[in-house]
């Protein structure tokens, strides 16, 4: 047997975002609709963990993980500054997230889904880029068809806007440490995707 099949793959640095990134990607699936949990990738064992229980009423609309092998940092920042004339933004240090759209009830994290990016959300929180990119999962029914943000209907994208607008707010606080920007198609998302990978190499690969 061969040595690394002894081992499960860390799903942040073992799997492969696919040869076929940007327009097709690999991403690993930590929240679905589901869950009253927010669980994350415990960063250091690659483990998925309880992160904290969803505050208030908040349910996450769609499938929610990560793009592996990817790092948002100075990149990534400067595409955001460049987009919206912001000075001192710099990538959040996580993975690029994204978000996926489906039909189908999938119950529960910790998958690997392929996923077909079609726009994304500018999300800026405390100075930080913070990037949603939005997908429909390869070969659904409903939704695969859509090749652009602007196929989708206006009711998923304000849903999913006032998530991440308020799943950090606490109710008692005015103001809103989140903003979203815009919202970008299909070519701003392969280019998201491309500044993510390359912070990933300067990160964790291309070190002296």
């Amino acid at each position: 047997m061969n040595e690394h099949l002894k081992f499960q793959l860390h799903p942040w640095h073992g799997v492969d975002i696919g040869e076929k990134a940007p327009e097709t990607c690999t991403c690993f699936i930590e929240i679905v609709p589901t869950d009253t949990i927010k669980y994350e990738v415990d960063k250091p064992s690659g483990i998925l963990k309880v992160d904290r229980p969803q505050q208030f009423s908040n349910v996450f609309p769609a499938l929610y993980g990560f793009l592996p092998q990817t790092f948002c940092d100075v990149e990534v920042g400067n595409y955001c500054m460049e987009k919206t004339g912001r000075t001192g933004v710099i990538g959040d240090q996580d993975p690029l997230d994204i978000i996926v759209l489906t039909e189908k009830i999938i119950a529960r994290g910790g998958i690997l889904v392929q996923a077909m990016p079609i726009g994304g959300f500018r999300m800026i929180d405390q100075n930080q880029a913070d990037d949603k990119i939005i997908a429909i999962m390869k070969g659904d029914e409903v939704y695969g068809r859509w090749t652009d943000v602007s196929d989708v209907n206006e009711a998923i994208l304000t849903r999913l806007k006032h998530y991440f607008l308020t799943y950090k707010k606490n109710p008692n606080e005015d103001a809103n440490r989140v903003q979203i920007d815009g919202i970008y198609g299909r070519e701003e998302a392969f280019e998201v995707i491309r500044r993510s990978q390359a912070d990933y190499r300067h990160k964790y690969i291309d070190v002296d």
